[in-house]
């Protein structure tokens, strides 16, 4: 690869922006929602599927994909790309956050944190180098610092010793990662809801200099009026010229509210975990297929949806299917959900390309005020 990871901003509206990140493996349109692929593959899509929904880049799990079936296995047999069979890009976290969720069965210090695996309990250890030598055996396009993130609420003290901690990493990181041309690495702010620790964290990472910025430690407890008020200035404290990511977020309202605020990537699990366990995402707001109401009901979940659920299926087929415990509706669910988040996003660039941001916005809540008991 010698083409070099490239962001072009191409219009504003507001704080909102829209752009393209460039890669040897292909263009990414901003703003970008991200399906996660946590353990090389999005459950229950295939990648052609997910491709044919819009999506421009998945994400993968260095965590699970470091114990199951290991960095070096999927290095031997080509790299993540050709193990998944997805030719697009992929950004990979760096297992912080996961690591994060096994509170009691983890050891963290300087040097990196040291768990025990929830699959087998084997011990194994993380830090900014072994995270930056696993991603690179995996093949990643998007390499993300590996950082600590505390659950919220926390202390301030307890916020500002874990970001310091982060920023020391982050130096790591970059001086682990190298010069790999094609490839880049994110640097990640922290700093919890204080914005002068998210001050300190953006400068920190500034110096240190890195090819995209994200925005951690938010959807971790705060809830949305906490994480849009970090948003309303932790996006402004980064480089204009670099793409800004808000990770593990989430809901509609959430993302769009995140793309009013000037990110440009997100990436969730809501899309799929939704479809399999019966919830579908209309501009109407959620529907639970569950519901003994659309057993006799013969509409797709939404009328002007063009995924392949909405096409040929009616909700009174997909609540017989849930009910019945088969496959197919878990995966009907999800190229729905997953159809419609990127139908969502391209809205959006649109909007923002246009200058009409908040035209479309006010009728994104238009809808899903009007909720789903009436006809869509």
């Amino acid at each position: 690869m010698t083409q070099r990871f490239s962001f072009s901003l191409k219009a504003t509206d507001g704080a909102a922006r829209t752009g393209v990140i460039d890669t040897p493996r292909g263009t990414i349109r901003t703003p970008t929602f991200m399906p996660v692929g946590t353990a090389a593959t999005v459950k229950a899509m295939l990648p052609e599927s997910v491709a044919a929904t819009g999506a421009d880049i998945l994400l993968g799990n260095t965590y699970h994909l470091m114990l199951r079936p290991g960095a070096e296995r999927i290095a031997r047999l080509g790299g993540l790309h050709r193990f998944m069979n997805w030719d697009k890009p992929i950004l990979t976290d760096s297992g912080g956050f996961q690591v994060m969720s096994l509170a009691d069965l983890r050891k963290l210090t300087e040097d990196g944190v040291t768990f025990r695996s929830h699959i087998d309990g084997s011990k194994h250890m993380l830090s900014p180098e072994t995270s930056m030598q696993i991603q690179r055996l995996l093949g990643s396009d998007i390499v993300m610092c590996f950082d600590e993130c505390p659950a919220l609420p926390a202390t301030e003290a307890t916020v500002a010793e874990s970001m310091r901690l982060s920023m020391r990493w982050a130096q790591r990181s970059r001086d682990a990662f190298g010069d790999r041309p094609g490839h880049a690495l994110f640097g990640i702010q922290q700093g919890g809801v204080t914005e002068a620790l998210r001050g300190e964290s953006a400068e920190a990472l500034k110096a240190i200099g890195f090819d995209g910025y994200a925005i951690g430690g938010l959807a971790v407890g705060e809830g949305q009026e906490a994480m849009f008020g970090v948003l309303d200035y932790a996006p402004g404290m980064l480089p204009e010229d670099k793409p800004r990511y808000l990770m593990g977020v989430g809901k509609p309202d959430d993302i769009v509210g995140a793309v009013k605020r000037g990110v440009d990537m997100m990436d969730c699990v809501l899309p799929s975990r939704s479809g399999r366990t019966g919830q579908g995402w209309t501009r109407r707001g959620q529907i639970n297929i569950k519901n003994a109401r659309h057993a006799d009901d013969p509409r797709p979940l939404d009328a002007d949806c063009t995924c392949p659920a909405c096409r040929s299926y009616s909700r009174a087929y997909l609540h017989h299917v849930f009910r019945a415990g088969e496959m197919i509706s878990g995966m009907l669910l999800t190229w729905h959900n997953l159809h419609y988040f990127q139908e969502l996003m391209q809205g959006m660039r649109d909007a923002i390309a246009a200058g009409a941001f908040a035209t479309w916005e006010a009728e994104f809540h238009r809808q899903r005020a009007l909720g789903d008991i009436e006809p869509i």
